[in-house]
């Protein structure tokens, strides 16, 4: 099938066309570990699943390289100052930087699995590929790209670079595109930026390393040139972040790996809007009050509700958050799930319909090739539930690739819902679902929902199956 993305670099959607016929390798932006992850953060992590799952079921061979930054990310992104955000983390918990690189990398993966998140094929670190950033650092050096201020560090010489700034259509003079709103004033330019750090000499450093420079640490930025070059090669097909880093750290990445690799180093440059709170500011770290995966759990959602909410906005487009908005999605997902348990239970499946299934594969992979359009895939699936005309074994082979391209796990927790014990419904339960029963059979549809929505709060759920209704548990 075509796929098409919005390529940001172009500005437009454009069909892909692998370096590779049948491979597709890409390089995600990944966490910075000194702190769990927002969910905003996951939201990124969710679409870049997607776009995974989505050439996977097309066919393709995928390389996938995640970063997980724990050094050399300053509390000041614009400026190349303030303090590394892992030795803060540090600080913050008395706690020596590489327990709090690991202890938030494992938290983080814990939200990775419960989002039902393919793991990366390679998920390296940046403190493992200093080497490596330090040979990007003196091939640029090599090169003439590089300066050095005393006593901070070396710089990127961004005038250097006639096409510095085109990722988000900025200057090429390498002066305006992206300033920074400080200015250091012994940068040649504003936007030039930091490739080695020197230590302080007040302090030591807990992550430091010898360098032909001086002992120091990495620029943010070196690490996702270096580690993409390594594991992907010199040039690959897409590079994907939120779309925060387009201005600052993709732009720099560009600068400072072209002049290696030769242009272009990415084909496809593909960034995901940000999650919003009702005041329409985006979710943030910065602030040190935000709402991590574990305040859904909390709240007594299924992560699962979180990533359904997700796929029904679209990732060019920032999605609003709010618990009104969960309540909605979590009814949305769970009417999907029991309509998937009763398909599950039926005692009459038929044979499954190759070319009815090749049919509605085709409704539903569409529109998630056609720029992730999750939103409407969704829509397919949800006419195909209803359509009466596809037996159930059509159904389910549907279903399991639909899980498989989006990750929603409705045969999972159909499963549960089905296998879960009806007898221990109280007597109260019972009755709300007889009077359900009563409501449906006068076709009072008004009434059969608002007691379905009481069965609902109370803790459990009523499933319509051919041999007439279940009560179950909620798991």
């Amino acid at each position: 099938m075509n796929i098409r993305l919005f390529n940001t670099m172009s500005r437009r959607i454009e069909d892909f066309k692998p370096l590779t016929p049948g491979k597709m390798g890409f390089y995600s932006c990944g966490p910075t570990v000194y702190h769990y992850a927002h969910i905003g953060n996951l939201r990124t992590m969710i679409h870049n699943d997607i776009l995974k799952r989505m050439f996977i079921e097309n066919g393709y061979d995928v390389h996938h390289v995640m970063n997980i930054t724990d050094v050399g990310h300053l509390t000041s992104d614009d400026a190349d100052s303030g303090d590394d955000k892992m030795e803060r983390g540090a600080a913050r918990e008395n706690k020596n930087v590489w327990d709090i690189a690991k202890f938030y990398t494992d938290e983080f993966l814990r939200d990775y699995d419960d989002l039902n998140i393919i793991r990366p094929t390679d998920m390296p670190r940046a403190t493992d590929y200093i080497a490596e950033q330090i040979d990007l650092v003196k091939k640029l050096e090599e090169l003439g790209y590089t300066y050095e201020i005393p006593g901070d560090g070396i710089y990127y010489d961004t005038s250097k670079f006639a096409a510095y700034g085109q990722l988000t259509g900025g200057s090429m003079s390498g002066n305006r595109a992206g300033a920074r709103v400080e200015f250091n004033d012994a940068k040649r330019n504003p936007t030039d930026f930091a490739l080695w750090k020197f230590s302080p000499t007040d302090h030591k450093r807990q992550m430091e390393w010898d360098s032909p420079w001086g002992v120091g640490f990495p620029g943010w930025h070196a690490e996702c040139s270096a580690m993409s070059m390594k594991l992907l090669g010199n040039h690959f097909d897409i590079h994907t972040g939120g779309e925060d880093l387009s201005r600052i750290h993709h732009t720099n990445e560009i600068a400072q790996s072209e002049p290696i690799t030769g242009a272009p180093w990415v084909n496809y440059w593909v960034h995901f809007s940000f999650l919003v709170d009702k005041s329409g500011e985006k979710m943030s770290k910065s602030t040190g009050e935000f709402l991590g995966l574990d305040a859904v759990r909390k709240r007594g959602y299924d992560p699962m509700v979180y990533r359904y909410f997700i796929l029904l906005g679209h990732y060019q487009t920032q999605l609003r958050f709010s618990w009104d908005a969960m309540d909605s999605a979590a009814a949305g997902y769970k009417n999907l799930v029991r309509r998937v348990a009763e398909i599950l239970a039926d005692t009459e499946p038929g044979a499954m319909d190759e070319q009815t299934y090749n049919l509605w594969h085709d409704k539903i992979l569409a529109p998630a090739s056609d720029n992730m359009k999750t939103a409407e895939a969704l829509v397919q699936i949800q006419n195909m539930l209803k359509d009466k005309d596809i037996n159930a074994s059509t159904k389910i082979a549907l279903l399991e690739f639909v899980d498989r391209l989006l990750g929603l796990q409705f045969i999972e927790r159909a499963k549960h819902l089905n296998d879960a014990e009806s007898e221990a419904a109280p007597a109260e339960i019972v009755d709300l679902a007889n009077a359900r029963a009563a409501a449906k059979a006068a076709k009072d549809w008004a009434r059969a929902d608002e007691i379905r929505a009481q069965i609902d709060a109370a803790g459990w759920t009523v499933v319509d199956t051919r041999d007439g209704t279940k009560i179950v548990k909620k798991v």
